[in-house]
């Protein structure tokens, strides 16, 4: 496993465009300690959020009879309400003074306390307000976790920091699905089962996380260093032209990202999978990320985190095209989840070190939250115009609408994350 170096001293200036050029004599052999921790806690969370993803659509759509368009509002609720706290949560560990694990461990724990609740939520409603909450813990979490994997690596090296995190937080991601497909075959009520199997899993996560990660105090500034960390010397990080540029793309890039749980939907009823092995389709872009989240990692630090994030973007521009083609060979669906998983891999962690390359540590968490609020929201207008597109025009001419919106956005990303003077 490749890990990031931990080791105090002057670090290397990041190039313009990204890629960072580590210093002479200096040799990358391990990881802070940080990083794997949270990483542990990332497998284990992640292993019971997807066992809840992974049955979710089936649920809702089979199970409980809701249309697209319902659909859509839920599947928006549940990956973009988070964007609605991501900067408090930001600005709590920011202003805490580096109680980044904390906020953290609060989201957790939220989240947690999420996964029985789907026991009693059987209408849109009660289920709507249940997934508000979960998101509202992982948007609590999110940009104090990524702002201690970011102080705790070097800047050459964060891309490589993250992807570490990545692959083992995708670990959990691919275990997740086939803990639920296993536990659907073997119980009668299924569904109650995976629930009440993901609340034990979770809580072990966050036992984890209060355990083994660090406090983080460690890595706050010293109280007159740099802008004092309000929510006003947040959003002024916008004006930070490298961060804007950033967060502008990340957010429309996100407004023709459609949803992974409409990407499986969508080959469910290309390929006529049976309702049983649906759960097992995430399995497929989990392995995909899980394989490649290191060595993207790696190379977006040597040749531009830019390239490489625009490069998934053009890996899922592809997978959309498969999906639309008539092309039928037992090949497409490897085809898709492994271009879908690329993706991941490719935009993940890298925007999350490309946006830590142009913010300052003592609103480290701040700054990571504005570009997550912005893809997260973008993410949460997809889910519902694409929800909407598919109840009204059907399923082909929503997706077709995606790809061309993908490729406007993608086009446009380019010319503007390219530095001047690249050709």
């Amino acid at each position: 496993m490749y890990v990031a170096d931990s080791r105090a001293g002057s670090p290397a200036q990041a190039s313009a465009d990204g890629a960072a050029r580590p210093s002479a004599g200096r040799r990358l052999t391990a990881v802070a300690p940080t990083v794997l921790a949270l990483g542990t806690v990332s497998l284990i969370t992640d292993v019971s959020s997807e066992m809840v993803t992974a049955v979710l659509p089936l649920y809702l759509v089979a199970g409980l009879g809701l249309s697209p368009l319902g659909f859509g509002l839920l599947d928006g609720v549940y990956n973009g309400f988070s964007a609605l706290v991501r900067l408090a949560g930001g600005h709590l560990a920011d202003r805490g003074g580096g109680r980044h694990k904390w906020v953290a461990g609060l989201g957790y724990g939220i989240s947690a306390l999420c996964k029985p609740l789907l026991l009693l939520a059987h209408t849109l409603t009660p289920i709507g307000l249940v997934l508000a909450a979960d998101r509202t813990g992982k948007g609590l979490r999110t940009a104090p976790r990524d702002a201690l994997i970011s102080l705790s690596s070097t800047p050459e090296t964060r891309g490589r920091a993250f992807g570490v995190h990545r692959a083992m937080d995708t670990a959990g991601a691919l275990l997740g699905p086939l803990v639920a497909f296993l536990i659907l075959r073997a119980t009668v009520d299924g569904y109650d089962a995976v629930f009440t199997v993901s609340f034990c899993v979770a809580v072990t996560g966050v036992l984890v996380l209060v355990l083994f990660v660090p406090g983080g105090r460690a890595h706050a500034p010293a109280a007159d260093d740099g802008p004092r960390p309000t929510l006003r010397a947040a959003l002024a990080l916008l004006h930070r032209r490298d961060l804007r540029r950033l967060t502008v793309c990340a957010l429309l890039l996100g407004l023709a990202t459609v949803s992974d749980s409409f990407v499986y939907l969508l080959l469910q009823r290309r390929l006529g999978v049976p309702d049983r092995w649906f759960a097992l389709l995430p399995l497929g872009t989990a392995a995909a990320f899980l394989l490649l989240a290191m060595p993207l990692g790696r190379l977006a630090d040597r040749v531009g985190r830019w390239r490489i994030f625009l490069a998934g973007h053009a890996a899922l521009l592809l997978a959309y095209a498969l999906l639309l083609t008539s092309w039928h060979a037992a090949a497409l669906p490897y085809a898709v989840l492994a271009l879908h998983g690329g993706f991941y891999a490719a935009t993940d962690g890298v925007l999350m070190a490309a946006a830590s390359d142009s913010v300052p540590e003592e609103l480290r968490s701040s700054g990571l939250a504005l570009v997550q609020t912005g893809q997260a929201l973008a993410r949460f207008a997809c889910s519902l115009a694409f929800g909407a597109a598919w109840t009204v025009w059907g399923d082909r001419t929503a997706l077709t609408a995606s790809a061309a919106a993908l490729a406007v956005c993608a086009a446009f990303s380019l010319t503007t994350l390219r530095p001047k003077g690249t050709e």
